[in-house]
């Protein structure tokens, strides 16, 4: 035997006796211990779209659709009270949608929808916004007798909308006076926690003295009530009884106050601007629309 058949022989012999072969078998893996095999229930939830139990007092709810609007904004927009007052009306079980008492907050009416308010049917009316330059001797009050009209009478042929004025004119208060039907307006400027401001050119029977005009442009108390003035000041080129006056109040009741506190007596109140609207191009007695930004102006005042 040659030496390469020798080193294989021994290369041979040596993996034989480092692996030796055996004949038993191997052992059976055990299996790991398992639990009991979990089983994926599937469990049908029945379909209880019509079981639902509807509250009573309360119209069903509906996806929201195109030109809705809330209830209490519709019932505002009819022109019977505010949107505040029409909460109250809603809770108290006072309205109705299509035949179904409404007590919900936020319900939205669709167009067809027919809305019963306290037993009558409403129709909403278009927002309308009217500047009046008011004359002398016409009135807001209904209850002054026949000696002076009413401002009604001035925009009568401006709109068949159900109107009011926003604040109060006696006789002879002039200048700037704002009618509309957006009730929520109306109640709005009447608040006194309201931000615009009115300037008023006030004539007095007497010159106004320096130390008054100071002591009115730090405020004064009437009634009770802190009155906030922004601005009085003398009227260029004009005697110093002829004063401007600005401040946030509504209530020309307020602007002759202010004077007749100082022992001053008003001769003459006249409204020049109106939480942004002017008289400019606007004669006294006539009227005009607002503009769309005008109104919108006057909503985020």
């Amino acid at each position: 035997m040659n030496n390469k058949e020798g080193n294989n022989n021994k290369s041979g012999g040596r993996a034989n006796s480092s692996r030796p072969s055996s004949n038993k078998p191997k052992p059976a893996m055990q299996k790991r211990a398992q639990g009991p095999k979990k089983v994926k229930t599937i469990v049908k939830v029945a379909d209880t779209t019509d079981k639902v139990e509807k509250k009573p007092n309360q119209a069903p709810k509906r996806p929201k659709v195109k030109d809705e609007i809330r209830l209490n904004k519709y019932i505002s927009n009819s022109g019977v009270c505010s949107r505040r007052d029409a909460d109250i009306y809603i809770q108290s079980g006072n309205v109705r949608v299509n035949g179904i008492p409404v007590i919900e907050m936020g319900y939205m009416v669709k167009p067809g929808d027919v809305v019963n308010f306290d037993g009558a049917t409403l129709t909403p009316e278009k927002k309308v916004y009217i500047l009046l330059n008011k004359p002398k001797n016409f009135t807001t009050a209904l209850d002054e007798g026949q000696e002076y009209r009413n401002v009604l009478e001035l925009v009568k042929g401006s709109t068949t909308a159900k109107i009011g004025a926003v604040g109060r004119m006696d006789k002879n208060t002039t200048g700037l006076l704002l009618f509309t039907n957006d009730t929520d307006m109306i109640r709005k400027f009447t608040l006194p926690t309201n931000k615009s401001s009115k300037i008023y050119q006030v004539s007095l029977d007497k010159n106004l003295k320096f130390e008054d005009l100071e002591k009115i442009n730090k405020g004064l108390v009437l009634d009770g009530h802190r009155v906030f003035v922004e601005d009085i000041s003398y009227i260029e080129g004009e005697a110093k009884s002829e004063i401007g006056l600005k401040l946030r109040s509504a209530n020309v009741k307020v602007v002759r106050s202010i004077f007749e506190n100082f022992s001053y007596d008003v001769l003459r109140i006249d409204r020049v601007a109106f939480a942004g609207l002017t008289k400019k191009n606007l004669p006294r007695g006539n009227w005009r629309l607002l503009t769309e930004q005008e109104i919108i102006n006057l909503k985020n005042v």
